[in-house]
């Protein structure tokens, strides 16, 4: 095992320095007494000067323990994630403030790519975590008697009772900083020792969002389409929280968003804006649900309609009506498959006839990290590494494992991609549903359709992502 793996800094500890003297000078910090500062330093440092600075910059004694240069950097990276300059990063300086701690951490959040913050409060100390590539990253750790000023600071900007600690509260923030201006949804939830606050961070401009680079085969990106582009139906897609269906619909939005069509959104929260569509943000506490908004919707001359979510019977007639009244009608919905939409749909109490006859369209998807292409490397591959009684689509002799590099902050891996599965329910499939059969995987493999784990595999064979990766998706085989 190398060094860089056996030293671990406790977040607490990253106070002794800011990120910008632990750049500047390549050093982090070790260990502390009331009289001297130990500091990890490059190998190739001069030592003498760099000890005089820093004692003279940090006013206390310092002492130097060297390390390999590439340690250093790669310890950085990890400690001190640092963002890009141009993007207007701040720095959140270790003498506390609410207002100021609050800000420069949403901005840096941003920068950062992240999609989450949680503040959580624990016995003993108060974190602060970030989800990046959707993977948690410990950031701060706060002292307990500034958490209730951070979190009362949330309530305030989300326009929530700041009086109100024994019960669950949502709201949203509206967010300017350095010419940037975003939504934040904002969830408090009260725990054990203190309430734990989220803020899912959301982005106000879908101009970027394309269906091409989303990660579609050629193959399912044509099935896709070709139901988005009929004028009635239900085209649903299924997965998880969080593996980028909502991103994948707007997609879809932008692509029929025209002068000639009239489009509505229902939606809980409004994570994108799109010029030229009708957007509505859900309100259950007033009554203003998925179903009651559909209701509406219908009597608003609407072409394309989507919304945010399928959850309950109610919504779920009223898309199947919505259909039936020749609307295009785009949603989501949990599932684990694309075919499983047909039988949640039917759990639901939607009559098979009704399924056959208004779904066009049944997508699945997952988000899978890609292997960062200036660090990954290629080593031999053992098939022990697949799940138990899982068969390979083809014969692998290498693969790509994740390394770590400073254009990834050392984690191995940079961005995801969307994996896909796209059934488009032609005349056969509808006669199948009618008849209730929810065994079609033979009917599928006729007609070329690949499922989350052929796709997955397809991304791994390539050397894009990982085993560990893919591995989850394998058991859907």
């Amino acid at each position: 095992m190398n060094i860089a793996e056996e030293i671990f800094i406790k977040t607490d500890d990253l106070h002794w320095l800011t990120k910008d003297q632990a750049w500047h000078y390549k050093v982090l910090p070790k260990s502390r007494t009331a009289n001297e500062l130990k500091l990890y330093c490059e190998d190739s440092a001069d030592k003498i000067s760099l000890l005089d600075e820093l004692e003279i910059l940090l006013g206390t004694a310092v002492k130097l323990e060297p390390i390999a240069d590439a340690q250093i950097a790669r310890l950085l990276s990890k400690y001190y994630l640092k963002e890009s300059a141009a993007q207007g990063a701040t720095e959140i300086q270790s003498s506390y403030n609410a207002d100021d701690f609050l800000v420069n951490l949403i901005a840096e959040a941003r920068n950062l790519k992240s999609s989450d913050i949680h503040i959580e409060s624990y016995e003993n100390k108060c974190r602060v975590r970030v989800r990046i590539d959707g993977m948690m990253v410990e950031r701060y750790l706060l002292k307990r008697d500034e958490y209730p000023a951070l979190i009362n600071k949330i309530k305030i900007l989300s326009n929530l009772d700041i009086a109100e600690k024994r019960l669950p509260q949502d709201g949203r923030i509206n967010f300017k900083h350095n010419n940037h201006q975003f939504d934040i949804r904002v969830s408090i939830l009260p725990t054990l020792h203190g309430e734990k606050a989220v803020l899912r961070l959301l982005s106000n401009d879908a101009t970027d969002i394309d269906l091409n680079s989303l990660g579609f085969s050629k193959f399912d990106l044509d099935n896709y389409l070709q139901g988005a582009m009929r004028p009635n139906g239900i085209l649903l897609i299924s997965g998880p929280t969080g593996s980028g269906k909502t991103t994948t619909l707007y997609a879809t939005l932008k692509l029929l968003n025209k002068e000639t069509r009239n489009v509505m959104t229902i939606e809980d929260p409004v994570e994108y804006t799109l010029e030229g569509i009708n957007q509505v943000q859900l309100k259950e506490s007033i009554g203003l649900t998925f179903g009651a908004a559909l209701r509406t919707f219908l009597r608003q001359d609407p072409d394309v309609i989507m919304v945010g979510e399928i959850r309950d019977m109610e919504t779920a007639e009223m898309a199947i009506r919505a259909a039936l009244t020749g609307h295009l009608v785009l949603s989501t919905i949990h599932t684990n498959s694309a075919w499983g939409t047909v039988s949640r749909l039917i759990d639901m109490g939607i009559p098979p006839f009704l399924v056959a006859s208004t779904l066009n369209t049944t997508a699945a998807q997952r988000l899978v990290r890609l292997l960062c292409p200036h660090c990954k490397e290629a080593a031999a591959f053992d098939e022990n590494l697949y799940p138990k009684q899982f068969k390979p689509y083809s014969k692998i002799n290498h693969h790509h494992i994740a390394k770590g590099c400073e254009q990834c902050y050392y984690t191995g891996y940079k961005g995801r991609k969307a994996v896909y599965e796209v059934i488009p329910i032609d005349q056969e499939l509808a006669v199948e549903i009618k008849n209730g059969n929810m065994y079609i995987q033979q009917l599928l493999k006729q007609r070329g359709i690949g499922t989350l784990a052929e796709n997955a595999f397809r991304l791994f064979e390539q050397g894009q992502t990982s085993m560990e990766e893919i591995y989850p998706l394998l058991f859907n085989y």
